[in-house]
């Protein structure tokens, strides 16, 4: 395993890095903020154990760099700073998991191995778009070339799940049973009522259409040329 160990305290570094290479381990070490950006963007770590107080450069905005720029190596922040609301602070900027100084080295090393099995993990779209269109998860809401899109719950399921097959099709069976999460008649014509009311909502007084009819099979979502 590939590791980048960020401790400014000689003494800690030494006996995390001495413990590591002991369990088989390859570990380099920096001490500084500045020298850990660069190295982390430059180099392909499987873990990074990231201290939380730092010279020049202090670990949460590592952390926030890191993230701002799509890097999702595992981290494992260390700090002195055990409180709750530092804890949060850490998570929030990014962090895979916190360790609270003092704490013992077995610990340490069952929390990096737990990170380089999980490997890096890429967050959830919140938004998905095609387009001009865009859809946003949290907020629940949808709009076109910025002009907001009223939508029922159920219309908003079928656009949900058509964008996140875009340019796949979608049956009839499949829409019935990830939207209405029951099984009936897929010849039923309640998911083509459905589908044309989305379309009007959606394609209706824009220049490109983007829910297609697949005859005889389903719909799709894509892009028009």
């Amino acid at each position: 395993m590939q590791i980048l160990l960020v401790e400014d305290d000689k003494r800690v570094s030494e006996h995390v890095a001495g413990g590591l290479r002991q369990a088989g381990h390859t570990v380099e070490c920096v001490n500084d903020g500045k020298q850990a950006l660069y190295i982390s963007a430059a180099e392909s770590f499987d873990v990074i154990i990231l201290d939380r107080m730092l010279p020049t450069v202090d670990g949460l905005t590592i952390l926030q760099t890191m993230r701002a720029a799509e890097d999702h190596t595992p981290v494992l922040l260390l700090s002195a700073l055990g409180e709750v609301d530092e804890k949060v602070k850490g998570l929030r900027a990014g962090a895979d998991d916190y360790l609270a100084k003092p704490f013992s080295f077995s610990e340490l090393l069952a929390r990096v191995e737990v990170l380089a099995r999980r490997g890096p993990t890429k967050p959830e779209k919140t938004i998905l778009s095609v387009m001009d269109l865009e859809l946003d998860l949290l907020a629940h809401e949808v709009s076109r070339a910025g002009q907001r899109i009223e939508l029922t719950a159920r219309e908003f399921r079928i656009l949900e799940y058509l964008m996140r097959n875009l340019g796949r099709v979608v049956t009839r069976s499949m829409l019935l049973e990830k939207v209405w999460e029951y099984h009936f008649d897929p010849q039923t014509n309640i998911i083509d009522q459905h589908v044309s009311r989305l379309r009007q909502k959606v394609d209706k007084g824009f220049n490109a259409q983007l829910i297609h009819t697949v005859r005889g099979t389903g719909y799709m979502i894509r892009p028009s040329a």
